[in-house]
């Protein structure tokens, strides 16, 4: 073990990485695909890749894939694999909780942006308070639920939030550790709480203040 700990501790440091390059989801349909995020949303389609093998594991999987460019150069990417089939819901995860979330400049271009959607038949969610953004939530056709988001709160506030996170995330882990043998042990069955809670208006909101 003091070997492998040496090992690691000669290694160089972590490369800068400067920005998303791309995040990549399975499209049913690469044209529904393409109408949905350049004519509605507004990102340009930039890249297309075709192919009959996959380059990382050579297996043979015909796919188109085609990338879609925001403001800072970052993509969002998919695969159409021929067959019109979509990506399936994960079974264990509720559908709120793996997203995508891109940033407009003002909350002007987010309620801009809300409208936009709602003139196409897609349904939104929000404006959502999130206290340092507000957010609004949609699917797009493949079943991948998407947040634009305008940030509210500045740089002081945001480095304030950054003070104190490792702090909580300790604090999380070690209930969770704790959580872990009890359940182990027969004592717990339901999921761990969270230590606060940010949100109480929702909460009051259901009844459980």
């Amino acid at each position: 073990m003091a070997a492998v700990l040496k090992d690691i501790a000669s290694l160089p440091a972590p490369a800068p990485i400067q920005q998303l390059h791309h995040y990549a989801y399975r499209a049913k349909d690469a044209e529904e695909t393409r109408h949905f995020y350049e004519d509605i949303l507004g990102l340009p389609m930039y890249h297309i890749i075709q192919s009959d093998y996959v380059p990382s594991t050579g297996e043979y999987c015909p796919y188109t894939h085609f990338f879609f460019r925001l403001q800072d150069g970052s993509f969002i990417a998919f695969f159409d694999l021929g067959n019109d089939e979509a990506a399936l819901p994960s079974p264990n995860t509720p559908a709120w909780v793996n997203h995508v979330a891109f940033r407009v400049n003002t909350i002007a271009e987010l309620e801009a942006m809300k409208a936009r959607l709602l003139a196409h038949n897609v349904e939104v969610l929000g404006v959502t308070d999130h206290h340092i953004f507000k957010s609004i939530y949609f699917f797009d056709p493949n079943g991948v639920r998407l947040e634009l988001s305008a940030q509210v709160a500045d740089e002081f506030q945001m480095l304030k939030e950054s003070k104190t996170a490792h702090a909580r995330l300790a604090e999380w882990t070690a209930r969770k550790e704790q959580w872990r043998k009890d359940r182990a042990a027969g004592r717990v069955a339901e999921a761990l709480k969270p230590q606060q809670n940010d949100r109480p208006e929702f909460a009051a909101r259901a009844g459980k203040a």
